[in-house]
């Protein structure tokens, strides 16, 4: 009898929003991501919509059951610095991230969204 390994893949976290217009300003146009896809049952209905940069899949929505504001996530980047560096010379009025040296041997920059979703950005450092 032979043993099947299932191989786990790479979640897709989902983060609760509320406003279309804001949601593509803050991570398109700010964090730039691609707009890869996005599905509504009906005009006039809820938006749900994936986003991408390279590996990093999230999905937006803004139907009531899929998420709870509020949610984080931690997202391992290389360069941490240069997309700290890029984020801060945009001069997004809502966000002005920092960059952290954390005792447990990281460098994050920590950055909310519109809607209270937290993201750290974060890159493991040798000390």
């Amino acid at each position: 009898m032979s043993k099947s390994k299932i191989k786990i893949k790479s979640p897709i976290p989902i983060f609760r929003i509320f406003d279309e217009e804001k949601a593509k300003e803050f991570y398109i146009t700010f964090l730039e991501f691609e707009l890869d896809w996005e599905h509504r049952f009906e005009e006039n209905f809820p938006l749900y919509m994936q986003i991408s940069q390279g590996n990093c899949i999230l999905h937006l929505s803004e139907h009531f059951g899929d998420s709870t504001p509020g949610s984080s996530i931690r997202i391992e980047v290389e360069n941490v610095k240069m997309l700290h560096s890029k984020l801060v010379e945009k001069e997004y009025k809502y966000a002005r991230p920092g960059l952290e040296t954390t005792d447990w041997n990281t460098l994050e920059v920590r950055i909310g969204d519109p809607f209270g979703n937290k993201i750290v950005f974060y890159e493991n450092i040798q000390k």
